[in-house]
């Protein structure tokens, strides 16, 4: 049996579609066809039902479908462990928060590519929905979240920390002196915040709405660290997690503010799929990201 064909097989099965598996494997449509075709005749049973335009896996094809997976984690394994040189290679695809790139990247890279000089990275920034679509189309070999608890069985979480979120403000800003402030007080403010519908900002405006409230942002970007650069310039106010505006608080350059009756938080969780074999480079990268973004 040729293992191309079953990882053709898995590609198509977890896709949903000969088009897109031909796409990500850089083959034609045909080649895809004829290798499903070939696995099909020596198995002596369909592994798709093909009606009208859509693919769904059958009975049988569910079943292959463990194996192919089993076969493809034994076959990479056993080419890593033969090699000669034991040096990790190879290429990780990370999806993840666009807000916590700042922190993986900054600095920590560079001794990573030192240490791992073969291992290539690829990071997407998605929301948490998009993540896990990746993931489970094994479009991305790890994510990195940062919202509310997720607990499925399908993914393991490698680590997880809950974090705090605060408004902050600039020191200069008036309601820095106060000990609490009201909704009503804070929606009169200019607000900087990262894209609608993204993580702790769709929690944000989901409480507000709870209570019959919403902000207008004068500005909205996944940069972090440009929110916090306006934001100490006195350009408006944001909402971010304290990991974010831990060093620039204790700097005495911004402030938190306590509002009242509107505490939230977030996990940040890292994860793969329950199927996914932990190869030496993925291995790597999940030790780089416990490093750089949870505490030890």
């Amino acid at each position: 049996m040729d293992v191309k064909n079953l990882n053709t097989f898995i590609y198509v099965a977890e896709l949903g579609s000969f088009t897109r598996a031909a796409e990500r494997l850089n083959f034609s449509q045909s080649t895809v066809s004829f290798q499903i075709r070939q696995l099909e005749t020596e198995l002596g049973f369909p592994l798709f039902e093909r009606i009208n335009h859509t693919v769904v896996l059958t009975q049988k094809g569910r079943e292959v479908l463990l194996y192919a997976h089993q076969i493809r984690k034994l076959t990479e394994e056993m080419k890593e462990n033969v090699r000669e040189d034991k040096q990790p290679a190879g290429h990780v695809r990370l999806a993840m928060a666009d807000s916590l790139q700042d922190s993986l990247l900054r600095n920590g890279f560079r001794d990573f590519r030192k240490r791992y000089p073969q291992i290539t990275l690829e990071v997407v920034a998605a929301g948490t929905e998009e993540m896990f679509r990746l993931l489970n189309h094994n479009e991305a070999d790890v994510i990195l979240t940062l919202d509310s608890h997720i607990y499925n069985a399908d993914y393991v979480i490698v680590r997880e920390e809950k974090a705090e979120v605060h408004f902050v403000a600039s020191k200069m800003n008036p309601l820095c002196r106060e000990k609490e402030v009201s909704l009503t007080q804070l929606c009169r403010q200019d607000f900087i915040l990262t894209e609608k519908g993204m993580s702790y900002r769709r929690i944000m405006d989901e409480r507000l709405a709870e209570l019959s409230m919403e902000i207008f942002p004068v500005l909205e970007t996944g940069s972090t660290a440009r929110i916090l650069d306006l934001v100490e310039q006195g350009a408006g106010v944001s909402f971010l997690p304290d990991y974010v505006t831990e060093a620039k608080v204790k700097a005495g350059e911004l402030c938190r503010l306590y509002v009242e009756g509107f505490q939230i938080h977030v996990w940040k969780q890292l994860l793969y799929h329950r199927r996914k074999w932990i190869s030496e480079p993925l291995k790597a990268v999940l030790d780089y990201c416990i490093c750089r973004e949870f505490s030890q």
